[in-house]
């Protein structure tokens, strides 16, 4: 019998160090493990010492054949349990993290001739951390372009260089953000019709041609091209004129293996991997789930912004009376950085009017929660992890987008797929009310059909993920090129 390294493949995973982004790849970790691949898991320093204080001191000891790793972000030393600041932290990554990744690849190389661990199969890359498929591809090491947000926003941030190209970027001023301009219509993608351009990914919003943001995606976008493979969580179904023209502009081959949590079903619940390894950063309330156990079926309505949107004094009061006035038992989700600058802070008449009907925790396991039979509708950011685990779900929602390509999400969910509705940037508190009411009460058509439509692509995805899904052979597919130059000996 030969060593380990004979005998195992290799990927190393580097996610975007982000809550939004280290999910899904813990999730494709998973899955790569249970298909017999040894997995080296890159966090950040920060990342690293925060999972550890949220999950435990042990939480990161791994198993035989998972282990982590960690880079720094080239950020200054933080204990600051909350996310960071998103422009900073790319900034700082566009830095160092060529280096950091040479470095650390260039050591598992030295392990592996040692007979340590196995040698590198493959690296996989976050969509937005092309510094690290960079220094992969530098190293000759193959290359997969995850691409952990959903391909409606893929086809939006691609537009980016064309939108600077035609001059339609940098704006003149700042009234290009709130006048008609944004509710002029994208008609030049071909296959895709119903996009406004308040509705591409948020980040070209600016009057500033050096503006970080734009620049990094124009540069993320096009190193795409240079992986070996480019996946995607969704699945061909959902995404399908998305998919037809990135397929299009893009020479690497696209596969879909999602939604990430269906295909994970498919792992036999007696691995070892399922209960012990974990990806969220704060400490999870699991309180709130004996509570759905005591409440009525689809009576408990769902509010969570996700892991980086903030919301201003007043949005909070707005979201809080729309809740209160809506007469619906409801959990939410209030992170202690929800508010910008200062600390949360609900009225002794708000908590009076919703006592006993409302929870509110400071975080929770959101799939637990969305597939509770208790919960009958969710009020989300549009982050692609919490649509596709609504989906999964079979739950219909309320979106109110924040920032990237939460806007591109929310306008997929309301107008080509049928499963949402949208709160109006600014919040107020009749217009939450009735939204509540209506999914929550399917008190019109518009309520009904969401929900219909809920249940109807939960089955899609649900078939897509089973075996001889499109999803499920997407994944066989990748597998097998993946080990296309993998020889064990034994």
């Amino acid at each position: 019998m030969g060593s380990i390294s004979e005998q195992k493949p290799h990927a190393v995973m580097i996610p975007y160090p982000a809550q939004g982004h280290v999910n899904p790849m813990t999730k494709l970790a998973k899955l790569l493990y249970s298909k017999g691949f040894h997995i080296t898991f890159v966090n950040s320093e920060f990342n690293h010492k925060r999972s550890l204080r949220s999950r435990g001191p042990h939480a990161l000891d791994g198993l035989p054949n998972f282990r982590y790793e960690t880079i720094p972000d080239g950020l200054p030393p933080s204990d600051a349990d909350a996310t960071q600041h998103i422009p900073s932290l790319g900034q700082s990554i566009r830095n160092t993290c060529f280096d950091a990744s040479l470095k650390l690849l260039r050591r598992l190389q030295s392990s592996a001739s040692a007979g340590h661990a196995p040698p590198v199969t493959c690296v996989v890359c976050d969509g937005v951390m092309s510094y690290s498929l960079k220094a992969a591809n530098a190293l000759g090491i193959p290359t997969v372009s995850f691409w952990t947000a959903s391909a409606c926003g893929f086809v939006g941030y691609a537009q980016y260089r064309y939108l600077v190209d035609q001059g339609h970027v940098p704006f003149k001023d700042e009234s290009y953000v709130t006048n008609e301009f944004l509710d002029k219509k994208v008609d030049w993608i071909p296959g895709i019709d119903k996009l406004r351009f308040r509705d591409i990914p948020s980040f070209f919003r600016t009057t500033d041609r050096d503006d970080f943001m734009l620049n990094h995606f124009i540069e993320e976008l096009e190193a795409a091209h240079e992986a070996t493979m480019i996946i995607i969580n969704t699945f061909d179904e959902f995404d399908q004129s998305s998919l037809q023209y990135l397929s299009s502009i893009y020479s690497p081959p696209i596969f879909t293996i999602g939604p990430l949590p269906l295909l994970l079903q498919q792992i036999p619940h007696n691995h070892s991997l399922m209960s012990s390894i974990g990806s969220n950063l704060w400490k999870e309330d699991t309180h709130c789930l004996q509570w759905l156990d005591s409440q009525e079926s689809s009576s408990v309505f769902y509010v969570n912004y996700g892991s980086i949107t903030t919301v201003t004094s007043d949005q909070l009061t707005e979201f809080a009376w729309g809740l209160a006035t809506s007469k619906c038992r409801f959990l939410w989700v209030v992170r202690p950085d929800l508010v910008e600058g200062r600390s949360v802070i609900f009225s002794k008449e708000f908590k009076e009017e919703t006592e006993g009907r409302g929870l509110i925790v400071s975080w929770c396991s959101q799939e637990q929660v969305l597939n509770h039979p208790a919960v009958g509708g969710f009020l989300t950011h549009c982050g692609w992890n919490s649509m596709t685990e609504s989906l999964c779900a079979g739950k219909p929602v309320v979106c109110w987008p924040f920032f990237a390509e939460q806007q591109t999400n929310c306008r997929y969910a309301c107008v080509e797929w049928g499963i949402g509705m949208e709160v109006g940037p600014v919040v107020e508190r009749e217009e939450v009310r009735r939204v509540v009411v209506e999914v929550m009460e399917g008190s019109s058509e518009k309520g009904r059909e969401m929900k219909e439509k809920a249940l109807e692509w939960k089955k899609k995805a649900e078939a897509a993920t089973r075996p001889g899904g499109s999803s499920y052979q997407n994944l066989e597919k990748v597998l097998d090129m993946l080990l296309k130059n993998f020889n064990p000996t034994c």
